[in-house]
């Protein structure tokens, strides 16, 4: 198990199942989670796997506060701010697993395991993107995962994962992952077509 990286902490595991988790996080600290970013739990020293998922949602739930402020009309800059930084408004955000990490060594398949409750969740910087998605298994598990919005997912995956990557080497892994995807949805030719032009290289 390696030290906790100074990657950016966005949340802590609510709840967990073996194909995902949502974490818990304030608002303040939303700014850089997005739809498709690759993120990383960082279990300590409690087991040596560390779960990878991508962002397929982020929601933040209904306030008591922030009604009464709106039916009050009491929407002065200085309020907003203030309940934005100094309150707990509740935010969540739901990742997809689709690998993991032990003792360094890259599975894309489901986790052995969810992560625990409380467990750290952090971005995944670009050289682990970069590593992770070299092999484009994990795209299956996007395919044939339920109650998620697939072909944007995949589409904003693909995208965070070619970011990763030096502008040079983008183009090339969008074709890879586009005739990746076309073996996984050959039986579906408007859905494939449909996401491949999500893809489409600039």
């Amino acid at each position: 198990m390696t030290e906790q990286p100074d990657f950016a902490l966005i949340g802590k595991v609510l709840r967990a199942s073996t194909t995902g988790f949502v974490c818990g996080t304030r608002s303040e600290n939303i700014s850089q989670p997005a739809f498709g970013a690759f993120v990383r739990t960082w279990p300590g020293q409690r087991t040596d796997i560390d779960v990878i998922g991508i962002i397929h949602a982020i929601s933040i739930d209904d306030d008591p506060m922030v009604r009464q402020m709106i039916l009050a009309n009491n929407m002065r800059e200085n309020t907003i701010s203030d309940q934005r930084v100094n309150r707990m408004v509740p935010v969540e955000i739901s990742v997809l697993s689709v690998g993991f990490f032990r003792l360094d060594r890259v599975y894309h398949t489901l986790p052995p395991q969810p992560p625990l409750s409380l467990d750290p969740v952090r971005m995944c910087d670009a050289d682990t993107v970069h590593d992770f998605t070299e092999n484009l298994d994990f795209l299956r598990l996007v395919v044939n995962a339920s109650d998620v919005p697939t072909e944007e997912l995949l589409a904003a995956a693909i995208n965070h994962a070619a970011w990763a990557r030096p502008a040079e080497e983008q183009r090339a892994f969008r074709v890879r992952a586009g005739r990746h995807l076309a073996g996984l949805l050959s039986h579906d030719l408007p859905r494939l077509q449909h996401l491949l032009k999500l893809i489409r290289p600039v």
